[in-house]
């Protein structure tokens, strides 16, 4: 992973410290102004990461983030990343899922899961091409944008990545997910069932946009295990990162 000239000088310039993730993060709100309560014991900056710039905070931040962000698309970007984990897996569109019990009662049970699968197959071969806009977004954030990441709510970093990438993102998975749902014969699956479904008796119709469900569906897994990271990152950002932090900490 390439690192920027500030993270190099942080690590050259700091006595590595034994401190907690805990005060790691406090510290970074007190040093960024973000901590306008009270300011506990627990609260006051440590000793060392009190002499860091706000930039060199920031850095950290957004070392931890880095690596983050390519847990989620490593995970989800595999074979099976949606499909197999019932957390994000995508299911059948709402349509389908309403006329479930009817399509299985003449035969298409079988279809039906097919489709689900193809659907998770195509969002798994879409989320790679969400690495370059995370390293992107993290590249563009200020000192502002840290400061309400780390004095914001549980999920503020999550939140900065969806407003800054979820228009772009949806764009970016698109032609990915449309080629994929041809090549796995997705469409070919769903008009079998369609096709099926029509020749029944008093039913409504039948309709779904299988590109932009498996997009909507590709992205709310993304942001939600992104969510996962962005906790695992304010409990103990050491262990987020094979840089800075451990170097700073004098982790191994």
């Amino acid at each position: 992973m390439d690192r920027n000239t500030v993270l190099l000088s942080v690590v050259l310039v700091v006595t590595p410290l034994s401190v907690s993730a805990a005060s790691w993060w406090d510290a970074g709100k007190e040093l960024l102004g973000g901590n306008t309560g009270n300011t506990t014991e627990s609260a006051a900056p440590v000793s060392g990461l009190a002499g860091l710039s706000s930039d060199e905070i920031a850095a950290g931040l957004k070392d931890a983030l880095r690596v983050g962000a390519g847990n989620v698309v490593s995970q989800l970007g595999a074979q099976d990343g949606f499909y197999l984990d019932d957390a994000i897996r995508i299911p059948l569109p709402p349509q389908l899922q309403q006329a479930k019990g009817v399509l299985e009662q003449v035969g298409m049970g079988a279809s039906l899961q097919e489709l689900e699968m193809k659907l998770n197959r195509a969002a798994e071969a879409a989320t790679p091409r969400a690495k370059a806009m995370f390293l992107n977004a993290i590249s563009a954030m200020t000192i502002d944008d840290a400061k309400k990441i780390y004095s914001g709510s549980e999920d503020a970093a999550t939140r900065y990545f969806s407003d800054k990438m979820r228009g772009p993102l949806a764009e970016e998975m698109r032609p990915v997910i449309e080629a994929s749902l041809a090549e796995v014969g997705a469409l070919q699956t769903y008009d079998a069932i369609v096709s099926k479904y029509k020749t029944l008796p008093f039913v409504p119709d039948l309709k779904a946009d299988l590109t932009d469900y498996t997009i909507n569906g590709g992205m709310d897994g993304i942001f939600y295990y992104l969510a996962r990271e962005e906790a695992a990152i304010r409990e103990n950002p050491v262990k987020q990162t094979t840089s800075l932090l451990k170097k700073l900490f004098g982790q191994p």
